[in-house]
């Protein structure tokens, strides 16, 4: 019966979050309210407060449920055991732009966050929670990067922190052109060719690289 009751209130939990991915797009986070994913789940409110704390409790977890599986694949890249940390960074990055393009909830989820948080209003909490989030992911894609630095695999002088911080932005800015305009580039085909030409530019870019010590 424990068994049974747990399986059910997770189910309760994803419907919850998959209603709240197409409230979320169609209102917006800041005009869309409980009642309204409530109703969209099929649930009522006081199902939806035994799992979440408010609306912005149900944005997070929605998030956090669209980031397990970069989380699983970029673990790879983050162990310092990893003999290829350059190619399993490049393998993460080819796997996000693929992901976006083949997974109709991960679209919904990048679209609600790139053109559905207005964050303004009782949403600014949210600017704060994704300030963070974006600290965390350049901080991932930093550990690759030095472990890469570490196996020889990109120049000793790598600024990891600047890089990191330009890797996610080519990332970020890719996926929002995409979504803006997705007959403009085949990115299920082009992702790999957009990823080497990225990791390039750790080896050549002057801009990425410290200044000589004397």
């Amino acid at each position: 019966m424990v068994r049974r009751t747990k399986s059910e209130a997770l189910e309760t939990r994803a419907r919850i979050l998959d209603a709240a991915e197409q409230v979320f797009l169609r209102k917006g986070v800041l005009s869309a309210s409980l009642n309204d994913i409530a109703s969209e789940a099929g649930v009522t409110r006081g199902a939806i407060y035994w799992h979440f704390k408010n609306k912005h409790d149900v944005f997070m977890a929605m998030v956090e449920r669209g980031r397990l599986p970069f989380d699983m694949v970029s673990e790879k890249a983050e162990d310092p055991r990893e003999p290829d940390p350059l190619g399993k960074l490049s393998e993460f990055m080819v796997f996000i732009l693929r992901r976006v393009v083949s997974d109709p909830a991960q679209q919904r989820l990048v679209e609600i966050m790139f053109h559905k948080c207005e964050f303004s209003g009782d949403n600014h909490k949210l600017l704060l929670l994704q300030r963070d989030k974006t600290r965390e992911s350049c901080a991932r894609i930093g550990r690759m990067l030095g472990n890469a630095v570490k196996r020889g695999q990109l120049p000793s002088r790598l600024d990891v922190h600047r890089s990191a911080i330009w890797l996610h932005s080519q990332l970020t800015g890719i996926i929002m052109h995409w979504l803006l305009e997705r007959d403009s580039v085949d990115l299920d085909r082009e992702a790999p060719g957009i990823v080497a030409t990225s990791l390039c530019c750790l080896q050549t870019s002057p801009y990425l690289l410290r200044p000589d010590t004397v």
